[in-house]
This record gives structure tokens, C-alpha cells and sequence, in this order.
């Protein structure tokens, strides 16, 4: 008598950690001269130099001044004015001209930078890309930075402009935004919004999103010293974002959303590249919305690593994502 069983039951035991020798990667010329550039850049010089002491700390949060923003607004046909929104910070990005189909829209912008850096007016770049290249007038939070304001004061902050920001437009015509550090605030704010019981925003695009900060996901091996922005998960980044926790419990969905149930989520826009430390909890949002039945799209561009689509204005990648950003927007939110 032969015994047939089916196909899985015969799989070969699992093994342990794959091996793999040393490799050298190429530039891809797959990509754009300003990106292949982006690429072949060396690995970033402090991924992990992390402060020691709180002074240090401070010196490293220092709001930055933005030299080049004056010369980026004027490229891009914007403006940012410094405002109070509910006891926070922030600027409002308006573009030169706004479409009539833009005039009662907004959208909500939260910066990254490891939950630490990029405060003040340098918190306005990817505000001033994103009105530039969609023409959407965008609110850009100033939030609260570690050390002196651990968590929640971001989200805290995030949840007291969007409430200011329902003031200001109807929800079905706002969307929030950011990268890295914004893109996990952007899914934090929406989750503390459904719990709070705020209305939601029409759409979201949560870039690169730091949507994990236990550091699960398979990116963080695959792309170890292969991100040159990034590099490895556990440098100076994921410090940042452990001062930020501030002892925490780094599985709580307001640290990582990844763990939160995204039942009811606007829709989404997500993105990431090939050689981003973070692709794996890009690509992990991604499933957890569409396993909640949202309208999840995800970018994934060719070489990039953590964040390149908005390390330079000029390449056309960028151009690319910002502009299939505001297309999705168009096509989610209301006029």
C-alpha cells in the first residue's frame, strides 16, 4: 500500500540563517544621473556616532537653520509663514498658485529625523516639495523633540494641529503626510485619532515609515550596510527613536503602528526603495492595510535607500514621487 501525502507534508526540514559571501553592489544605471549619484554615495559618517550625554543630546536636536529653504521656496513658487496652531508650532507651505480644484484642500505634514532632528524651519523641506509639485497649501508641524520632550509629545502635538487643522478645511478635503520619523507619526496620529473619536483624514502617504522600532522585519538584515543613509539598526537612528520611547514598551501601536489595527484607515499611499532599511516596515504597513481592507497603494523605487526620493530636488525620482503622491491624493480627497 503506498500512502500518499500531501505536497507540504514532505517540505524539508527549515534551516537555520542563510549565509551569504561578500558581495560588491554596482550603481544601478537603471536609475537617474542625480540618483546614481545619490547611490554611489558613501555610507553615511555618523550612523553611529551616538550621543553620550544629555548636553550632546541637546546639541544634536538643535532646530536646524535650513540655508538653502529661501532658494527652494523661490525654485518651487512657495511660500512658509511661521504660526501657533493649538499650542504648537508649525508653518504654513503655500504655493504661489493653487488650482481651483486644491483651494479648500490641506494637508498635514509631519517632518522626520529619527524623532530628534530636523526641527524648526529645516522641519519645512519635504512641505515645500510636496506644495511645489502638487500645489496643495500644507500645514508642516513643528513638533516636540526629544530630549527634553520624550513621547508622546510628538503625537500629543500631532493630534492637537490636526484638531486646530479640522478648523480649517473638512476632513474628506485633508490628508496627512511624512517620511521616516513622519511617516510613523503620520500612522500614529490616525490611530489615536480613531481612538479619541476625530474624524479621519480623506488620505494618507506614510513615507519609509520608522513603523517598528523593535527592530523586526527582514530589511534590517538584508540591506545592513547596503542603506547609505541608514546603514544599520543599530546606530544612531534607532537610539533616537529609543530616547524618543523613553522606556516604553516599543510594541505599543503609538511607538509602532505596525501593531495597531488600521480597521477603518483612510486611504494610502506608501513608499520606499530597493535598498532601504526600512523597506520591510514600508512593505509590512502595506500588507497590515490591506489585510484591514484599505486602499493601500506602495512605491518601491529602484536603488534607493531610506528616504532618497527627497534627498534631492533635482533628481527626477523625486519629482516622480511627489507627483504620484498628490495624483493619489487627487483621486482620494474631496473639492
Amino acid at each position: 500500500m503506498v500512502l500518499l501525502l500531501p505536497a507540504d507534508a514532505a517540505q524539508t526540514p527549515a534551516r537555520g540563517p542563510l549565509e551569504v559571501p561578500a558581495r560588491t553592489l554596482p550603481v544601478p544605471t537603471t536609475v537617474s544621473p542625480e540618483m546614481q549619484a545619490l547611490i554611489a554615495a558613501p555610507l553615511s559618517a555618523t550612523w553611529n556616532v551616538i550621543p553620550k550625554s544629555a548636553d550632546e543630546w541637546k546639541a544634536v536636536a538643535t532646530p536646524g537653520r535650513g540655508g538653502n529653504l529661501p532658494a527652494l521656496r523661490e525654485r518651487f513658487g512657495v511660500k512658509a509663514e511661521p504660526l501657533t496652531v493649538n499650542g504648537v508650532r508649525a508653518y504654513m507651505v503655500t504655493p504661489n498658485v493653487i488650482p481651483p480644484e486644491n483651494r479648500n484642500r490641506l494637508l498635514v505634514h509631519v517632518h522626520g529625523g529619527c524623532y530628534v532632528l530636523s526641527g524648526g524651519e529645516a522641519a519645512t523641506t519635504e512641505a515645500i516639495y510636496m506644495a511645489g509639485f502638487g500645489h496643495f497649501k500644507v500645514l508642516s508641524i513643528d513638533y516636540r523633540r526629544p530630549p527634553e520632550f520624550p513621547y508622546p509629545a510628538a503625537l500629543d502635538d500631532g493630534i492637537a494641529a490636526w484638531k486646530e487643522a479640522l478648523k480649517m478645511a473638512q476632513p474628506k478635503n485633508m490628508a496627512i503626510f511624512g517620511t521616516s520619523a513622519g511617516g510613523a507619526l503620520t500612522l500614529s496620529i490616525v490611530l489615536r485619532a480613531k481612538q479619541e473619536g476625530l474624524p479621519l483624514p480623506g488620505a494618507i502617504a506614510p513615507g519609509t515609515p520608522m513603523s517598528d522600532l523593535t527592530g523586526a522585519g527582514d530589511s534590517f538584515h538584508t540591506n545592513f550596510m547596503v542603506d547609505n543613509v541608514l546603514v544599520g539598526s543599530d546606530g544612531r537612528c534607532d537610539a533616537m527613536a529609543r530616547l524618543y520611547a523613553n522606556g516604553h514598551d516599543l510594541k505599543d501601536p503609538m511607538l509602532s503602528p505596525v501593531y495597531g489595527d488600521m480597521h477603518g484607515f483612510p486611504p494610502a499611499i506608501l513608499t520606499t526603495g530597493t535598498r532601504d532599511l526600512l523597506l520591510s516596515n514600508t512593505v509590512r504597513v502595506h500588507r497590515k492595510l490591506r489585510q484591514a481592507g484599505v486602499d493601500a497603494e506602495l512605491q518601491v523605487y529602484e536603488g534607493q535607500s531610506h528616504a532618497h526620493y527627497m534627498r534631492d530636488s533635482s533628481a527626477p525620482e523625486t519629482k516622480e514621487a511627489f507627483e504620484e503622491i498628490a495624483r493619489f491624493f487627487d483621486r482620494h480627497l474631496g473639492k
